[in-house]
């Protein structure tokens, strides 16, 4: 029973751990406590449906609940952490067979693009597809989830992918996130960590690790798949910024957007940057997507991908295409400033997308939600002026996100209110955040954090973005 009362104590930590809770209704059903077993057992929910009718033996469930159970005796203990414990339990067997189950969808996959998967390529093809066709799933899906934080993302990472409805799906690769506090960093270099391959033939399910600090085991190689994901990340950001501006028009005109080119419009109608191959292949099946989405009442109505949650589906059957799963972003992007760490960041959710520093002006800097009311490139007429090349003004306000002519000020507080940044930033920020995008200013709500990642968005297509007809006077 000393086991169980740990068990017990670690889900009253964990509620939303439906392996925990398994693994104690395991406990209580050894015991003859039949009535808390079957409690158990539907807060476990797909877990149970799983893993009854997996071919995984006893000593092998010992090592997952060891791994468990030593966690929550740590964390009685000052909360010291476990390295490696029922994750590397998991990935020590190397393969397990398990039949495929329909389960609730509880992870969101990322809407497929029409994409060259072919391995031997690693260019996006631009041929014109229908929009309810534009992928197969004769393609591994991605996803990306917390991993190299805590030994509880590991197991939390697992443990969802196994609730996927994803019967249909031959392949689905999990992307390890960093964690830094309460933040999952999204980057453009983020390893394959574990799979889940199906055989649509017999039905039976191999998880396969890909990490070798977390499993007893030397993975296959990863390289081929390693750059599939890449085309994956790069995709799900071009995704992330058209949602984002989709929405921001419709919360403005009450209507979403019919055709790309109503939010690739000359300023001031510059809801975006620019365009890419990944949003003109994609528009019409987010459209479709956003809609049922607003129809079911789950627009916005949940966080980041990474976090637990259902999703709508615009497909009765999920697998069918990667166009029936909505992007890996489902909250749109927003801007936070930090007064203390000088660092403005991009996030949606709980992931950070990048992260910069920035150019302050102390007490001069006003703390409060803004949006971006007005985006322009070359602001009075120059790049090279006090603004820089790129301009972004905060809800009407005399105060804007801008480049600077005066980087050494960079990381100090300067300014006399206006948000400074370097140029490559700056232009970056400007192809990443569609008009209207929420800006939050304070202290102390961003951690530690690096700068961006190696590759820069960049969107094409660009229209004519400047504004002759204006001279700004932001407060620099």
């Amino acid at each position: 029973m000393k086991n169980s009362a740990y068990l017990k104590k670690y889900v009253e930590n964990h509620p939303n751990n439906k392996m925990a809770w398994y693994l104690l209704g395991k406990e209580y059903e050894a015991t003859g406590q039949e009535g808390k077993a079957h409690y158990c057992y539907m807060q476990a929910g797909t877990i149970y449906e799983a893993f009854e009718s997996s071919k995984v033996t006893e000593e092998m469930w010992d090592g997952y609940k060891d791994g468990l159970l030593h966690e929550s005796r740590q964390r009685e203990k000052h909360g010291r952490l476990v390295r490696k414990i029922c994750v590397s339990f998991l990935f020590a067997m190397m393969i397990f067979w398990m039949p495929s189950v329909h389960t609730p969808s509880e992870q969101n996959l990322g809407i497929g693009v029409q994409m060259d998967w072919n391995q031997d390529t690693e260019e996006s093809s631009e041929q014109s597809q229908d929009p309810a066709t534009v992928s197969t799933i004769n393609v591994p899906f991605f996803t990306a989830k917390g991993y190299f934080g805590n030994a509880e993302d590991r197991i939390n990472a697992v443990g969802s992918l196994l609730d996927v409805r994803t019967s249909n799906v031959p392949s689905i690769h999990v992307l390890g996130m960093e964690r830094i506090g309460k933040w999952l960093i999204w980057s453009d270099d983020m390893p394959v960590v574990f799979g889940i391959d199906r055989n649509t033939q017999n039905g039976q399910t191999t998880l396969q690790s890909y990490d070798p600090l977390t499993c007893d085991c030397t993975p296959p190689d990863s390289t081929k798949l390693q750059k599939l994901a890449e085309q994956w990340i790069s995709a799900e950001e071009s995704l992330a910024v058209l949602s984002s501006a989709m929405k921001h028009y419709k919360e403005k005109y009450g209507n979403w957007p019919s055709e790309l080119s109503e939010l690739n419009k000359p300023f001031p109608n510059n809801w975006i940057a620019g365009t890419d191959v990944v949003m003109k292949q994609s528009f019409k099946p987010l459209l479709i997507q956003l809609r049922n989405s607003e129809s079911m009442g789950k627009l916005d109505g949940g966080s980041h991908a990474g976090d637990e949650r259902s999703k709508g589906n615009s497909q009765t059957e999920q697998g069918k295409s990667q166009a029936g799963a909505m992007p890996y972003f489902t909250q749109p992007l927003e801007v936070i400033v930090d007064l203390k760490q000088h660092r403005l960041a991009v996030v949606s959710g709980k992931v950070i997308l990048r992260s910069y520093p920035v150019g302050l002006g102390g007490d001069r800097t006003p703390e409060g939600i803004y949006k971006i009311s007005d985006k322009v490139v070359n602001p009075n007429g120059r790049d090279d002026g006090d603004f820089g090349s790129r301009g972004m003004q905060l809800s009407d306000t005399n105060y804007a996100i801008h480049g600077t002519n005066e980087p050494d000020s960079i990381g100090k507080d300067e300014s006399l209110g206006c948000i400074r940044m370097f140029g490559e930033d700056v232009e970056e920020l400007f192809d990443l955040i569609p008009m209207g995008t929420k800006v939050t200013v304070g202290k102390g709500i961003l951690s530690d954090l690096e700068s961006v990642p190696k590759q820069r968005f960049a969107l094409d297509n660009r229209q004519d973005q400047s504004n002759p007809h204006r001279t700004y006077h932001w407060l620099d």
